[in-house]
C-alpha cells in the first residue's frame, strides 16, 4: 500500500508541475499543496471554477489559514486513472485561464 500511495504521489506532483501548477512532494501526507498564483485567482475563485467548468474538486488553501491563500489542496487518494484524469481536466482549465 505504501508503494501504491508512493506512486499516486510521484504522479500528481509530476503533473501538477507540468500543467503549471507548481508543486512541492509532500511527505507525510495525502495531499498536494500546488501555487494557483499565476491565475490571478483567489484560491476560492480557482476551486469554484474548477468545479464548474471542469468536474474536478480540490479545497481552497484559504480553508487552511491566511498563509494558504493562493494555493489549492488536492488528494491523491483516488486511483491512478482518476488522478490522470483529473490533471488532464486540470490542465484545460489551465490553459484556458492561464
Amino acid at each position: 500500500m505504501v508503494a501504491q500511495y508512493d506512486k499516486r504521489r510521484r504522479l500528481i506532483v509530476k503533473g501538477l508541475n507540468e500543467i503549471g501548477l507548481p508543486c512541492f512532494e509532500p511527505h507525510g501526507a495525502f495531499y498536494a499543496f500546488p501555487s494557483i498564483h499565476h491565475s490571478g485567482m483567489t484560491s476560492n475563485e480557482f476551486s469554484k471554477r474548477l468545479l464548474k467548468e471542469e468536474r474536478v474538486a480540490v479545497i481552497p488553501g484559504n480553508a487552511f489559514g491566511q498563509c494558504g491563500e493562493g494555493f489549492i489542496r488536492c488528494s491523491y487518494v483516488a486511483s491512478l486513472e482518476n488522478i490522470e484524469e483529473a490533471l488532464e481536466r486540470m490542465g484545460r482549465f489551465v490553459r484556458r485561464h492561464g
